[in-house]
């Protein structure tokens, strides 16, 4: 197995800020991750609670896995595996605890292979979404355009992990309501959770070694699905 680059390039990191950026148009302000029925439970009503629900996202649920299947999938695309590639993407798609994680996890991943191959166009990434129409996760299409196009590892996954926390804090801050700089302070205080989750995610070399336990982000995600007055979709 090829060495990982250790070292982010100009070229890379303009790439890995542009993929993970609110700004790239992947959806994902769009979904809660299960959030929004925590918050009408009353179960999240403090910055404290939103930090402790992203906190459990990132190490025992979502996070814990596709960060690990990132990786994996950064790995067979950087040593032009493609079998490899292809079993990691099923894997991922299949592995989605309800109806609308699974949508939170595809479509940003639909969205963010369209946009890619347009503004960053590579043609071993275009042949893989292209087998894979309609099933690529976002953490899957964003670590195999990093293996592909020379994003290093270790910053591929922490940037996917942070956008991941940030996206559950925005939700937080529309949700509980909190204030920007309450949502700026629980993003920092995030960091510790995301440093975790990289260096666990990076020692996966098997994906027999994955799982999740975030079992009441799973419920709330199912008990959403029916939830009266949504402004999410997961």
């Amino acid at each position: 197995m090829t060495a990982p680059a250790t070292t982010t390039t100009d070229a890379a990191l303009a790439r890995l800020l542009a993929w993970l950026s609110p700004a790239y148009p992947v959806g994902a302000f769009s979904y809660s991750h299960g959030l929004e029925t925590a918050v009408e439970d009353g179960l999240v009503a403090r910055r404290d609670d939103l930090v402790a629900y992203a906190e459990a996202a990132l190490l025992h649920g979502a996070g814990a896995v596709d960060a690990g299947l990132l990786a994996l999938a950064w790995r067979a695309a950087e040593a032009g595996q493609d079998a490899a590639l292809d079993a990691v993407t099923e894997l991922a798609a299949a592995w989605r605890g309800t109806a609308e994680l699974a949508l939170e996890a595809t479509q940003p991943g639909a969205a963010f292979a369209q946009v890619t191959q347009a503004a960053w166009p590579e043609p071993r990434f275009a042949a893989f979404a292209a087998r894979h129409a309609g099933r690529l996760t976002h953490a899957v299409a964003c670590g195999a355009a990093a293996g592909f196009g020379g994003v290093p590892l270790r910053a591929a996954c922490f940037a996917w992990l942070a956008a991941f926390a940030a996206n559950i804090v925005s939700a937080g801050v529309r949700l509980v309501p909190l204030g920007q700089t309450d949502g700026q302070v629980a993003t920092a205080a995030l960091l510790p959770a995301v440093e975790a989750a990289t260096d666990r995610a990076l020692a996966v070399t098997d994906a027999e070694e994955l799982g999740a336990a975030a079992l009441a982000i799973d419920i709330f995600s199912m008990r959403h699905e029916t939830q009266y007055t949504r402004l999410f979709r997961s």
